[in-house]
């Protein structure tokens, strides 16, 4: 062997340019690859809530001088902590393929059980028990419903629907409950920092239910029910079980809602607004969980919320009369649910 022969070990190796190097320029790689990713839909049917979000302040703040002052972005956030909670409640119902169409109404209920039971001399404590408490019968009923009585979610919520605004009515007589309470006046107008406690309120639960969902055997459950219900009980997941769960989770979460506007109005209002049902629908679509399941967001729902509160603020500060306000919410809704074509799977 000639010893003065290279061999393979101490061979020169050719040296690489620095375009080479795969630690070369990472960040314009990263960019070349987010614009390349870009030009497809489903980028845009990933990001619609926060791309969305951030085009409607930027238009907005254009267009209004008084959107991003600091006492506006407080008023945003107070009124859209009820629909946070309202769509996170609803992301775990989607999430399975079901839907809930009375969670505005067991809102209600919960409203009218704190101001009853509140009028009744009840502390506020208490009083906010027996919120939760009656709005999670409504969820309890709902998933029996559902998951033992075989009844469609659509027909089952439906009926709730209609059965706890009638009871909202005669319990009250049609009439609302005033309600004065130091408790309810911390929570409206408490905050840390700019950040009122309504809104930290409902943060605090889009984290849990972030972390039930993701890193929690049930949340692994529900989005295996909503999959493949017949795969997920082939592996052992008790489907009925979970579906009457994510029912009272969501009826105990609308209750949790109904403690924020009775705090909001001061008072019990014992008629349903419906505009919190649609809009905790939109936002779930607009975070792009899939309505026929098994596909789970929580943070996407909550960006949407937070989009269609901004929508509705801005309209109002730009003088759009409110017929026009559902018209927006509407075709921002159809445009996400187009988009939702093109998600990944």
């Amino acid at each position: 062997m000639n010893p003065t022969a290279p061999t393979s070990a101490s061979a020169p190796t050719p040296t690489a340019g620095p375009s080479r190097t795969p630690e070369a320029a990472p960040p314009a790689r990263r960019v070349v690859a987010a614009l390349a990713e870009a030009r497809h839909l489903s980028f845009w049917a990933e990001n619609a809530a926060p791309i969305g979000l951030v085009v409607l302040v930027v238009v907005f703040s254009i267009l209004s001088p008084t959107f991003l002052t600091l006492g506006n972005l407080t008023a945003m956030l107070v009124a859209g902590a009820i629909l946070v909670i309202l769509a996170v409640a609803q992301s775990f119902v989607i999430t399975t393929g079901g839907i809930d169409l009375s969670i505005s109404a067991t809102m209600t209920i919960g409203a009218v059980g704190f101001g009853l039971a509140f009028r009744a001399g009840l502390p506020f404590w208490p009083a906010a028990a027996v919120a939760l408490a009656s709005a999670t019968v409504i969820g309890l009923v709902n998933g029996l419903l559902i998951a033992k009585g075989k009844v469609t979610d659509f027909i089952a919520t439906l009926g709730t629907l209609g059965v706890a605004t009638g009871a909202a009515l005669i319990l009250t007589d049609g009439r609302p409950i005033s309600v004065f309470s130091t408790e309810l006046l911390t929570l409206t107008t408490g905050k840390i920092g700019f950040l009122p406690y309504p809104f930290l309120l409902a943060a605090v639960v889009a984290v849990l239910a972030w972390v039930v969902m993701f890193r929690t055997r049930y949340g692994l459950h529900v989005q295996a029910v909503g999959g493949s219900e017949e795969a997920a009980v082939a592996n052992g997941v008790k489907a009925p079980r979970v579906r009457i769960a994510v029912y009272v989770w969501a009826a105990a979460l609308a209750g949790l809602a109904s403690l924020l506007l009775v705090a909001r109005i001061g008072a019990a209002e014992p008629a349903i607004n419906t505009t919190y049902l649609l809009n905790s629908i939109a936002a779930v679509v607009l975070g792009g969980v899939s309505l026929t399941g098994g596909r789970a967001k929580i943070v996407g729902p909550v960006l949407g919320a937070l989009l269609l509160t901004a929508l509705t603020n801005g309209l109002t500060l730009l003088a759009v009369s409110q017929f026009y306000q559902p018209l927006a919410v509407g075709l921002v809704v159809v445009l996400a649910a187009l988009l939702t074509r093109y998600q990944k799977r």
